[in-house]
């Protein structure tokens, strides 16, 4: 809300076609599951890259609310981003969100969402899988820290800034 005139995209809002695919497949909706990582995942990142580079031709700004988890982590996926972004005369900018893991439990127990349930039921084993550390030798990279209010209140200016630069 804080950019104005911004085109924002949540990966979550697609969670609704998951559950069909769910559904269809005869499958339990699990997001952490093999099936999720298989049929899922990377068609629901895919959908929200082609929303993204579509809205890039009616505003200049488009944020996408997702984790980009392992293609964080990928040079050559983010030398593919940068080169499709030039084409479409834009940039990456990447918004890495750091919270400290025990703020991450608290804050999905108090959201209640069912895409957390097994997250939450094996939080010792879900935690073990994730890398929280920050991304390093990435150029666009911005640390958004979000453990606190105050960290949150001061990282939305400068993330605001660093966006608009």
């Amino acid at each position: 809300r804080s950019l104005n005139n911004c085109v924002y995209l949540d990966k979550d809002d697609l969670i609704i076609l998951s559950k069909q695919i769910y559904k269809v497949a005869g499958e339990p909706f699990d997001r952490s599951s093999d099936f999720f990582q298989e049929n899922i995942r990377d068609a629901e990142y895919e959908a929200i890259l082609e929303i993204a580079f579509n809205a890039l031709n009616y505003n200049d700004t488009v944020l996408i609310n997702a984790p980009f988890k392992s293609e964080i982590r990928d040079m050559e996926w983010l030398g593919f981003m940068r080169k499709k972004l030039a084409a479409k005369n834009a940039e990456l900018c990447i918004i890495w969100v750091h919270t400290d893991v025990d703020v991450v439990h608290h804050r999905m127990v108090a959201r209640n969402s069912e895409r957390d349930t097994w997250k939450i039921e094996h939080w010792d084993e879900y935690v073990a899988t994730q890398d929280y550390s920050t991304p390093q030798g990435i150029p666009e990279l911005f640390v958004f820290k979000n453990s606190n209010d105050d960290e949150f209140d001061e990282s939305i200016v400068k993330a605001v800034d660093y966006i608009r630069r």
